[in-house]
Parts: C-alpha cells; structure tokens; sequence
C-alpha cells in the first residue's frame, strides 16, 4: 500500500525500443500490439547493464502510437505489471509485461558529460 493505503501497480519506462512492434491476433479475436523497450540501469548496479521489458499494447490508441515506432526509438511507457499465462505445447508459461495504459515517443536522451 502506499501512504495514502491504496493499493499500487504502476509503472513508467523511458528507454529504447530494440525492435520492430509486432502485432498479434488473439483466438479470442482481441488484437495486441507488442514490443520491448530497453532501460540502462545506473552506473553502479551489479549485474546485466540493462533490463529489457516486454510491453503488450491492447487499447487501440497505445496499438496506434506502437505501430509508428521502430528499433531504436526513444519511448515513454505507464501501465501496470502484468503476469500473463498461456500454453507452450503441454506446458503451462508465464511471462511478466507491463500493460501499457500510455505510450508516447521521447526525445532521446542527452548524455552527461
């Protein structure tokens, strides 16, 4: 809970995007739009130099603004963390994403220095 007692899930992302978006067509007959966007972590943190996050784009407005981007544009994600499930042959997968409520093209970032 935060300090008002409400329960929280929400996230922002600023970073790259390493790929095309691709776009999928549920059974369901929902259509999602997905993409991943790389975040540098900060100098100092132990481990991989940076987290790449899976984004799925279900509202045809965050599905609109997914479509125009392309590798290696700068993005701006909020949504909430998401825990999917789905089939992989016999076995039951998850994956965490988060679930974009806005998306929006960035500026790049300018380097310290």
């Amino acid at each position: 809970m935060d300090e008002t007692g409400e329960w929280v899930n929400e996230v922002r992302l600023v970073g790259r995007v390493s790929g095309a978006p691709e776009e999928h067509e549920l059974p369901s007959g929902d259509v999602v739009v997905q993409l991943r966007v790389v975040v540098p972590r900060p100098d100092g943190t132990a481990g991989a130099s940076v987290d790449t996050i899976d984004v799925a784009c279900w509202s045809g407005r965050t599905r609109q603004v997914a479509r125009r981007l392309q590798a290696g544009d700068h993005a701006e994600v909020t949504g909430a963390l998401r825990r999917r499930f789905f089939r992989a042959g016999a076995a039951t997968v998850s994956r965490y994403e988060v679930e974009a409520h806005s998306l929006r093209r960035a500026k790049a970032a300018v380097a310290a220095g």
